[in-house]
C-alpha cells in the first residue's frame, strides 16, 4: 500500500497525485455539466455536449500535468493537438463559454491550483444560474419570423404595409427566396407584435393579400433554435 502512496509513477507526479487531479476535475466539471443542463433554454440541448464537457475538463487537466513546466513538451502537444479537427458547429454561443470554463478549471487542476478551480467553478456557476433566473439582458421586446408564400406575379413591395402597420411595431424585410420549383416566392419578416393576442387576425389578413397561401410566425425564435 505504501508503493502507491509515495512512490513517483512518471519521475513528477505520485499516485495520490494523479487520482486527485482526476477526480476533483471530473467532480468540477460535472458539476459545470449541471449548471449548463439546469440553465439550459431552447430545443438544442444533448447530453453527448454535456459528457464532453466532463471528459474535458479531465483532458485538459491531464494535459497541464503532462505539460508542466517543460516547454519542449508544451511544443510537441501543441502539435499533436493540432491534427485534430472539429466538425460540428456549436449551436448556442454560450456553448463555447461552457467548454471554455471547463478548459480553465482543467487547467487549475492540472497546475495544483485546486481552491482556484472550486472557488472559479462555483462562482462563476453561480453567476450563470444568477443570469437566467433573473433573464438579464432580456430584450422586452421579441421579434418573431415572419414567412409568407405568394404567387411569382404577386408585387409584395407595398403589399402588406397596412397590415404591418396595424398589428405590428416594426417589420423588416429579411430574405427573398424561390419556393416550390420557382411557383412560388417566399418572404421572410421580422416583425414585433404590438399585442400578442392578435397573432390570428393578423395571419388572417396577410392570407387575404397573399392569395391564401402558406403563411407562418415563429414566435420566440430568440429563445428557441432554428
Amino acid at each position: 500500500m505504501d508503493i502507491f502512496l509515495t512512490q513517483d509513477l512518471t519521475g513528477e507526479f505520485s499516485f495520490m497525485d494523479v487520482a486527485l487531479a482526476l477526480l476533483l476535475s471530473f467532480a468540477l466539471s460535472a458539476f459545470i455539466g449541471w449548471i449548463y443542463k439546469i440553465t439550459h433554454r431552447g430545443t438544442s440541448y444533448t447530453q453527448s455536449f454535456v459528457f464532453t464537457l466532463v471528459i474535458n475538463g479531465m483532458v485538459v487537466a491531464l494535459v497541464m500535468m503532462i505539460v508542466g513546466s517543460n516547454i519542449a513538451r508544451a511544443f510537441s502537444l501543441v502539435g499533436a493537438l493540432s491534427i485534430i479537427r472539429f466538425r460540428n458547429a456549436l449551436k448556442e454561443t454560450r456553448d463555447v463559454g461552457f467548454i471554455f470554463l471547463t478548459m480553465a478549471v482543467g487547467m487549475a487542476v492540472g497546475t495544483k491550483f485546486y481552491l482556484l478551480a472550486v472557488v472559479a467553478a462555483v462562482v462563476i456557476g453561480l453567476v450563470i444560474v444568477l443570469m437566467m433566473r433573473l433573464n438579464w439582458f432580456a430584450r422586452e421586446m421579441t421579434n418573431q419570423i415572419l414567412r409568407i408564400q405568394l404567387p411569382n406575379n404577386f408585387p409584395f413591395d407595398n403589399l402588406f404595409d397596412s397590415a404591418f402597420l396595424k398589428y405590428t411595431s416594426a417589420s423588416e424585410l429579411i430574405s427573398v427566396e424561390s419556393a416550390h420549383g420557382g411557383l412560388l416566392t417566399e418572404l421572410t419578416y421580422s416583425v414585433g407584435m404590438k399585442n400578442p393576442n392578435q397573432v390570428q387576425p393578423f395571419l388572417a389578413e396577410i392570407r387575404n393579400l397573399n392569395g391564401n397561401n402558406k403563411v407562418s410566425l415563429i414566435a420566440g425564435y430568440n429563445s428557441t433554435d432554428l
